[in-house]
């Protein structure tokens, strides 16, 4: 089925059910007009519809009837052994821990037959209420259920092809809510859960194991619980007086809440009989006797003479509340603005206009969100992507640079490698001619001597070192004596060319030389090398 669909049903539901609510009220008014309108015949023989009674109780008979109780105490107080009681049957319920950590909810459903009426009982028990340290709140489990169960039967109700005769309510009938004979007052955890339940559920009080209370502590114990409860604005099931048959009956157990009740399905022989009792070292306590506690009057109370209030007021009170509730959350209401009735149809247009106005502004208020991150989004990526680029920028002047020193650092290997090559090969032929000319050299040194000449004393006062070759400048600035004998006729203008040519070897500095002769002459700039040869302590003769 279709949401709007749903919708209206659902307004249709509501408005039929406040409908009839309302004009409840308005009934007694209506029905006196009418009866001014309305003629009283007299039959003149038997027509039959006396039996509609009668067909009625059959057809319910047919079907067959469901009760559901829910029991609220503490472990170990009774409610098993009780419910047992009541029934007069075992319905074998497993005995609960004292240290569960949450309150859980146990339903068990079982059939039962009474001459030829079939009653479908579920009985559902409170685990674990009452055991845990923080006691704030373990009503809520309690309420969550109850609230579940209307809600399912509001869920089938609103089917489009409903069972209701073949459904299975599950709604809580009645709330058996067990006190502690303590004898003092009731405690915070019972008046807080039973306040949260007396909207929800029909609650009835019963005190548990009243046979460890004397009569004169119960009886007090009951007025101070009664007061409390008053007090405290919790409302608890009163038993209807509005029927003639059972008013009176009704009205003087309303006076005994809350029935002080014993459970036992042990026999005890008293007298010539066995009876239900608990059997004591000082004495028995009999279930039954009304002398002993008030089991007989719940029994009464409950299951003979009110059985069928308490589903009608599930009905009609709890989950009308429940169901008018739901309908309020949503906006729906009888009447406008101005007190006038509203039309099924009027109120469903009305909320839809209403949802259709809420949803268009929903819609634009996510758009402009929508657009308003897209623009957060994109100035967020582009400050990220200028942040990338300032760094790539960056790295990339980085490795220009890393770049141009290999480079440089490439070309003075190179370079080196180039001298180191040549002056590996100059090397090779100076040793070469070195050694041939050793010989020669020892000879001629002495002819020499016999010639006249003049002696030039080469002193280097200078080193530097040579840029394109890289060489020590820590070089040592050490004279170079350098010795020869130069002919008379070469004393002038070729002494320069003879020292260069005597010289011309691999150097790896520049040496600036200068010559003085012993004659006293002015020194003269003779040559600058750019390699570099170790002439300290040798004689360098002519060989022309």
């Amino acid at each position: 089925m279709a949401s709007s669909e749903v919708a209206r049903h659902l307004l249709f539901q509501s408005h039929m059910a406040t409908k009839t609510t309302c004009m409840s009220s308005q009934g007694s008014d209506d029905e006196q007009i009418k009866r001014e309108n309305i003629r009283s015949l007299t039959m003149s023989g038997h027509v039959g519809f006396e039996s509609l009674p009668d067909q009625l109780v059959n057809r319910s008979i047919q079907q067959g009837f469901c009760f559901n109780i829910l029991c609220v105490g503490e472990t170990g107080i009774g409610k098993s052994t009780l419910i047992d009681t009541l029934f007069n049957t075992n319905f074998e319920d497993y005995e609960s821990s004292h240290f569960c950590p949450n309150v859980k909810l146990k339903a068990q459903t079982y059939e039962l037959q009474e001459s030829n009426v079939q009653l479908k009982l579920t009985i559902v028990n409170t685990v674990g209420f009452g055991d845990q340290i923080n006691k704030e709140e373990s009503y809520q489990p309690i309420v969550d259920y109850i609230d579940a169960q209307f809600e399912a039967y509001l869920q089938e109700e609103l089917k489009i092809k409903r069972s209701l005769f073949t459904y299975h309510d599950s709604r809580i009938h009645v709330c058996l809510y067990f006190i502690s004979p303590t004898g003092h007052s009731l405690k915070t955890l019972d008046l807080l859960t039973m306040k949260n339940l007396d909207s929800k559920v029909n609650i009835i009080p019963v005190i548990a194991k009243a046979d460890t209370v004397s009569k004169t502590e119960l009886q007090k114990f009951k007025i101070k619980l009664m007061s409390e409860l008053v007090s405290n604005g919790v409302q608890i099931y009163q038993f209807p007086t509005d029927d003639d048959t059972i008013a009176k009956v009704n009205a003087a157990m309303n006076g005994q809440l809350p029935f002080a009740v014993v459970g036992s399905m042990d026999e005890v022989k008293v007298g010539n009989k066995m009876v239900k009792a608990r059997q004591y070292p000082w004495g028995v306590v009999q279930v039954e006797n009304e002398n002993h506690c008030d089991f007989v009057k719940l029994r009464e109370m409950l299951i003979c003479t009110n059985m069928e209030d308490l589903r009608e007021q599930t009905h009609t009170r709890h989950y009308e509340l429940y169901r008018r509730c739901k309908l309020e959350e949503m906006g729906f209401t009888d009447v406008g603005p101005e007190n006038k009735p509203v039309s099924v149809q009027e109120t469903y247009e009305a909320k839809r206009h209403e949802f259709h106005g809420e949803r268009q502004r929903k819609e634009e208020e996510m758009k402009q969100m929508f657009v308003q991150r897209v623009k957060e989004k994109e100035a967020i990526l582009k400050e990220a992507e200028r942040e990338l680029q300032a760094k790539f920028e960056h790295l990339k002047r980085l490795h220009q640079e890393e770049r141009m020193k290999l480079e440089e650092k490439r070309r003075l290997l190179e370079e080196e490698i180039i001298a180191f090559s040549k002056k590996k090969a100059t090397s090779e032929i100076f040793h070469s001619q070195s050694f041939l000319a050793t010989g020669s050299n020892l000879r001629k040194d002495k002819d020499r001597k016999k010639e006249p000449g003049c002696r030039f004393e080469l002193l280097c006062i200078d080193v530097r070192a040579c840029e394109t070759n890289g060489g020590r400048k820590d070089a040592e600035k050490a004279p170079i004596f350098c010795k020869t004998e130069v002919p008379e006729h070469r004393r002038s203008s070729s002494q320069a060319n003879f020292i260069k040519k005597k010289l011309e070897v691999c150097f790896d500095f520049a040496v600036i030389c200068f010559i003085t002769s012993i004659f006293g002459e002015q020194p003269q700039l003779l040559i600058f090398m750019e390699k570099y040869f170790q002439v300290q302590g040798q004689y360098i003769s002519q060989s022309e």
